[in-house]
């Protein structure tokens, strides 16, 4: 009589392979573990639509048909930007507000507050332009390129108002930011531009001096 095979131990349930269905109804998934799977599913198609987008309309369609994705805050900034192309300010201020807000930090906010500086001057807020232009370019948190076209235009700015020692101040500060960056080329222009200093006057009538207006 032969002896029977000795029976397999059966195997604890800590042995067996997780036969659990992962998906977005488990309710053990982190808030990571959602987020990863919905962009496995919908990644391609989120993007592909973002792709699709090519009017200030369908962007504005997009970023509200996707409100809690990165590329909706990126669709508010290309909206901003083509406001500002068209010379609508008001739009442009508003847009790159909202893509702020939505972008919340990263080289891209930094690039929507130097946008929302340069819609505020083109609106006619020079005050308030200016002031987040000088902002941007002396936070030292901010990138150097953000830095430095900021102090650049503060340059420009100057020179329209004539202002040679502002444009002497600003255009050392782009240089001392990044001297190889491309806008060091253009403040050695503005600087170049500069009227002539004026020789000293010899007479009591002469002695009071106005200041040139730059081009």
């Amino acid at each position: 009589m032969t002896t029977p095979a000795t029976p397999s131990a059966p195997k604890s349930a800590g042995d067996r392979p997780n036969l659990v269905v992962v998906d977005e109804a488990y309710t053990a998934l982190t808030f990571e573990d959602r987020l990863r799977i919905f962009w496995q599913k919908n990644g391609k198609t989120i993007e592909h639509a973002y792709a699709e987008a090519g009017t200030p309309d369908k962007l504005q369609a997009f970023a509200a048909a996707h409100a809690d994705h990165m590329l909706a805050a990126v669709a508010k900034l290309r909206i901003a930007d083509e406001a500002y192309a068209a010379g609508k300010s008001t739009e442009a201020v508003s847009g790159y507000e909202q893509a702020i807000a939505a972008l919340k930090s990263g080289p891209l906010t930094s690039r929507a507050k130097l946008g929302l500086a340069m819609a505020k001057l083109q609106a006619g807020k020079t005050a308030d332009g200016t002031a987040a232009l000088q902002q941007l370019a002396y936070d030292t948190t901010e990138p150097k390129g953000t830095r430095v076209e900021a102090s650049y235009q503060l340059a420009s700015l100057a020179s329209v108002a004539g202002k040679a020692d502002d444009v002497r101040k600003y255009s050392q500060q782009v240089m001392q930011i990044d001297p190889s960056s491309p806008w060091t080329q253009r403040v050695f222009m503005l600087q170049a531009s500069l009227p002539a200093a004026e020789p000293a006057a010899t007479s009591a009538v002469s002695g009071i001096k106005f200041p040139s207006i730059g081009k």
